[in-house]
């Protein structure tokens, strides 16, 4: 058992060693796309996806790339009240129970610009996107 232990730990110290530093391909698109960008720290987001997390203009931002340096998204945290418009009426009228915890706007590549919203009502939460106009989108 502690042969076992000790090779969990040391595949676990090992990993976590190289967590924080990118293939050169995804620091290159990074730097390329945010080259003003202070305060870097890299994580895995998945066994082929990495998250940068950093201040941009003084606000704290983060952004995801594939391994091979592909830009997926880019996530800033924003007040709920800066929510657009259609987004706000919408998640009033169908969640008018729901409280919003965290809302995000977010630039990926597969929808443009969409804004997440996480709902809270008890112990049960939930996670929307929306188009600007309202409309829900599917991730």
């Amino acid at each position: 058992m502690k042969k076992v232990m000790m090779i969990l730990a040391i595949v676990l110290i090992y990993s976590c060693s190289f967590a924080g530093t990118p293939p050169k391909a995804v620091s290159d698109a990074f730097m390329k796309k945010f080259n003003a960008a202070t305060k870097v720290s890299w994580g895995k987001e998945g066994p082929k996806e990495w998250e940068a997390e950093f201040t941009l203009n003084g606000e704290k931002i983060s952004a995801n790339f594939n391994q091979d340096g592909t830009w997926l998204e880019t996530e800033q945290e924003i007040n709920a009240a800066n929510l657009p418009a259609e987004v706000l009426s919408n998640v009033k009228m169908k969640y008018a129970a729901w409280k919003i915890v965290e809302a995000d706007k977010t630039e990926t590549a597969k929808h443009g610009t969409i804004y997440e919203v996480d709902l809270k009502k008890g112990l049960k939460s939930k996670s929307l996107a929306f188009k600007a106009d309202g409309t829900e989108v599917k991730e």
